[in-house]
């Protein structure tokens, strides 16, 4: 399931820096990774605790980890993983998150009836598809659903997915940016098996939280988490 780690003595100054995440390509955590990290290579995996073993295994060098979203709240899977990671938070990001409706190619509003995706994603978009008359299916992740939309082919089968999904999986765009709320936002945590030295600001964190989250033990994450409130 997860990558290969590279030989000590044969990786060299040339093997690639890699980011783990959760998801297929597309997926919010994907394009998180793309933004913070242009230079590392992105690996999607099936689950957040592959994500967080991918860096405590070495074949990862990063783990870029959603926390919480401004409109669904915590992200209930990843609180109970991360004091158990072993790794350490050395940034954080906010992404503005877009989700827009997707279907095969000639699918109409009219068409559809069904729209997946993973569950936070539906939390974020609920009242938009109950006004909307569809039902919602929750699947493990928002890009696959789009790739599942796109392998099913059946105008009566949409996803909500991020506009990169779309285009990677070919499908037509029914409806754009439909979240409930503008201020869509997800909280993001970058994970490493070692403390970052880095003068705090100097990498991707730009919020200002950064001296909060910089080198923090996952260990100590769920009590320092306890004391936020929930988005």
């Amino acid at each position: 399931m997860l990558l290969a780690r590279e030989s000590e003595h044969g990786s060299g100054a040339h093997m690639s820096k890699r980011i783990a995440y959760q998801g297929e390509p597309g997926a919010n955590s994907h394009i998180a990774c793309k933004d913070a990290y242009p230079d590392y290579e992105p690996v999607g995996l099936p689950t957040f605790e592959d994500a967080f073993a991918a860096v405590s295994e070495g074949n990862a060098q990063l783990a870029m980890i959603p926390i919480e979203n401004s409109v669904a709240g915590r992200v209930a899977d990843v609180h109970h993983l991360v004091p158990e990671a072993g790794l350490y938070v050395i940034g954080e990001r906010y992404m503005r998150i877009r989700y827009d409706l997707v279907a095969p190619k000639g699918a109409t509003l009219a068409t559809l009836k069904r729209v997946r995706s993973h569950i936070q994603t539906i939390g974020q978009c609920r009242n938009t598809l109950r006004a909307m008359g569809y039902k919602a299916m929750t699947t493990g992740d928002n890009a696959g659903a789009a790739r599942e939309v796109a392998e099913l082919n059946d105008p009566a089968e949409g996803a909500l997915a991020p506009p990169l999904a779309a285009q990677l999986y070919g499908l037509d765009v029914l409806k754009s940016d439909i979240a409930d709320a503008a201020h869509n936002t997800t909280r993001f945590l970058i994970f490493a098996p070692e403390p970052d030295d880095a003068e705090p600001g100097a990498g991707p964190c730009i919020t200002s939280f950064v001296f909060r989250v910089r080198n923090i033990p996952a260990a100590l994450y769920k009590r320092w988490v306890g004391s936020r409130p929930t988005a």
